[in-house]
């Protein structure tokens, strides 16, 4: 018999090109050898280069798949990428925490889509502020992280943010140290990882397939740094899988 596999849950838009969202990260979760599932928040139009809509899943429809999954499977960590609204984003962390009080939430706060499309042109602070604690961890960019805190300076706001929960700074945007990412736990405990490789080609839904093996790695309960460092690995070699715009997983 081979080994029992966590189950680890996704909660995002269908990309058709496979490169984002949930089929992105149920891959990502499965080469890692977690048992991955997903509930679809999104039917997007768009292939790897081209983003034309999103149509919404409802908030009642997200509920019921939420439910019907929750009454056969125990979820340990979940990872939520694309959602409509923070009121949608609120309402699935709460009952995701409803099933299990100690769930483990990761975070993607997809913004915007890498063609430009703008999803939330808005953040409320104070529902911002009131939504992170409930979180394990939030995995922004330079730009997201930006738009989130209302500070020019990623770094700065992602040190603000680190109150709430912790925060993994992804440096695909660092305009100081291209590649460059900061982990800024609650602890008050800041690390930097450097990009190891160069032969390194630019992916779609890299950012999904990152904080998928973030949450993978929770899921096998490595420490928080550790999962970082070989999630940094993973993307990486991701990144360095082919000179196309979609990576393998492996």
């Amino acid at each position: 018999m081979g080994k029992e596999r966590p189950n680890i849950l996704s909660i995002a838009g269908f990309d058709p090109s496979g490169g984002a969202g949930i089929l992105a990260d149920v891959k990502t979760f499965e080469a890692h050898r977690t048992l991955g599932m997903a509930v679809c928040t999104s039917l997007t139009v768009q292939n790897d280069v081209a983003f034309e809509k999103a149509n919404w899943v409802t908030i009642e429809d997200i509920k019921a798949q939420l439910t019907t999954l929750g009454a056969r499977f125990r979820f340990k960590v979940a990872k939520i990428g694309l959602v409509e609204s923070f009121d949608v984003l609120q309402q699935i962390v709460a009952i995701l925490r409803e099933h299990n009080p100690q769930i483990k939430i990761v975070c993607d706060p997809v913004l915007k889509a890498s063609a430009g499309f703008v999803f939330h042109s808005e953040v409320a602070k104070q529902q911002l502020e009131a939504l992170l604690p409930h979180l394990f961890l939030l995995t922004p960019n330079w730009e997201e992280v930006q738009q989130l805190s209302g500070m020019e300076d990623a770094k700065v706001g992602a040190r603000y943010l680190s109150q709430f929960c912790h925060v993994y700074l992804k440096g695909g945007h660092n305009t100081e140290a291209l590649g460059k990412d900061f982990l800024f736990s609650q602890q008050q405990k800041e690390y930097a990882f450097n990009p190891k490789r160069t032969n390194v080609a630019g992916k779609h839904g890299s950012g999904c397939v990152f904080s998928s093996a973030l949450a993978a790695h929770i899921a096998l309960q490595y420490p928080l740094h550790k999962a970082c460092v070989r999630s940094k690995d993973y993307v990486t070699r991701f990144l360095a899988s082919n000179q196309t715009n979609l990576g393998f997983h492996k």
